[in-house]
């Protein structure tokens, strides 16, 4: 049943990076969302307006492009990612049990993620979240994406314990570009050359795939599978006929031997 907590018990290769693979994963949701390439993004509680316009552009590009967004449900950032992202395109990792919806102000934001996304936590029923909680919450989220983006942060923020996290499983680490004086965490990270500057949104969310063209093509597993321009065999292997039909209603086509979207 889609809306009932459950233990996931499939295994998740991306969590092989952890220090160490969780003794228990709950899930609340749509599993399916664990399939999809995903990118966390993370970042302060109380963002600059500009933040604020920046990060929901960015996790709405990505989503147009297949990608499902992975964040923590706090005030900030996250809640900006999980909006953005379009609640059936997020998973939220919480530092709590799913049956505690928190933090209360995100009540709502939480209820429609249980509905239309995915809600994560290593904790059993009963557990309220504690500052050691959020450690752990942070290493899952970052875990699960791809890369870390770090929209806004400050030096010595639960952002950036995240980015040690990345560094240590050996994640990309993407920043947004902000002003002297703001965001001293991000900006030290593109100083020391720890993170990419994200210039350009659109350009950076065409490494993920493209906006299709026609906007009838059904958003499934054929999908998301084609963004990750997949070589032509490994695509009749998966799909077979529905490759062909594809490319006969101008869905997709092939060049050099790989499958793309149009």
């Amino acid at each position: 049943m889609k809306n009932k907590i459950s233990l996931y018990d499939e295994h998740i290769k991306a969590l092989e990076s952890m220090k160490k693979y969780p003794k228990a994963l709950y899930a609340l949701g749509d599993r399916a969302l664990l399939q999809r390439t995903k990118v966390s993004i993370v970042g302060t509680r109380r963002p600059s307006l500009y933040t604020q316009q920046q990060t929901k552009i960015l996790a709405s590009a990505l989503a147009k492009r297949g990608i499902c967004l992975v964040s923590g449900a706090a005030m900030g950032v996250d809640a900006l990612v999980h909006q953005g992202a379009g609640l059936n395109n997020t998973i939220a990792v919480v530092a709590n049990s799913l049956d505690i919806r928190y933090p209360s102000v995100n009540r709502h934001l939480i209820e429609g993620i249980e509905k239309e996304g995915l809600m994560l936590s290593q904790f059993p029923v009963t557990t309220k979240a504690a500052p050691w909680s959020f450690v752990v919450r942070n290493e899952l989220v970052v875990a699960l994406g791809e890369v870390l983006i770090v929209t806004e942060a400050d030096e010595n923020s639960g952002s950036m314990r995240s980015v040690e996290f990345a560094l240590k499983m050996g994640k990309q680490i993407y920043v947004l570009p902000h002003r002297l004086g703001e965001s001293l965490g991000t900006n030290k990270l593109l100083d020391e050359g720890l993170a990419l500057p994200i210039y350009n949104i659109e350009t950076f969310a065409d490494n993920y795939g493209v906006i299709p063209q026609n906007e009838a093509i059904e958003k499934d597993e054929f999908f998301y599978f084609c963004q990750t321009s997949p070589t032509f065999d490994d695509a009749i292997a998966k799909f077979s006929d529905r490759v062909y039909e594809a490319e006969l209603e101008g869905l997709i086509c092939i060049e050099n031997g790989l499958v793309r979207l149009v």
